[in-house]
């Protein structure tokens, strides 16, 4: 049997931000994994959902608690040749954002689950505070990068 980074991933569905002062223990660890910094899960935690996925397989990580960083890790493979699994790197915010060669810049990065039309299903992290599959219009892609 061959496990995935998508299979590991879908394990950690629901798992969520406590509010208040009470802080998720398991994402206080993914974020705590590369970055010593974050003292609460109140901080954009999606890519370190991402680089903890990976690191449970082995598999090469960004170590980096910006979305953007996962430009720089993998292969890049074109939208119409996606794979679930893949990661998929987005544009966060409104209005005029940087192009993919701004690392330092809002963003979002998942697993990709499927296209639906012109939106991109991703399993991601810090997705409304929890680990789910959500939407995201096709315009707000940045890349998609294969692992391995």
């Amino acid at each position: 049997m061959n496990i995935t980074a998508f299979d590991i991933a879908q394990r950690f569905v629901g798992i969520k931000e406590v509010g208040g002062s009470v802080d998720n223990p398991q994402i206080m660890a993914m974020l705590n994994l590369d970055m010593k910094w974050p003292k609460n899960d109140e901080v954009p935690w999606c890519s370190a959902f991402v680089n903890y996925v990976c690191w449970l397989l082995r598999l090469p990580r960004s170590k980096d608690l910006r979305a953007r960083s996962w430009l720089q890790v993998g292969s890049n493979v074109h939208l119409d040749d996606t794979r679930t699994g893949d990661i998929v790197i987005l544009k966060r915010g409104k209005g005029d954002q940087p192009g993919p060669e701004v690392i330092d810049a809002p963003g979002h990065v998942g697993f990709y689950a499927g296209r639906f039309g012109s939106f991109i299903e991703v399993l991601g992290g810090n997705q409304s505070d929890t680990v789910k599959v959500s939407r995201y219009p096709v315009t707000n892609l940045l890349g998609v990068r294969r692992l391995g």
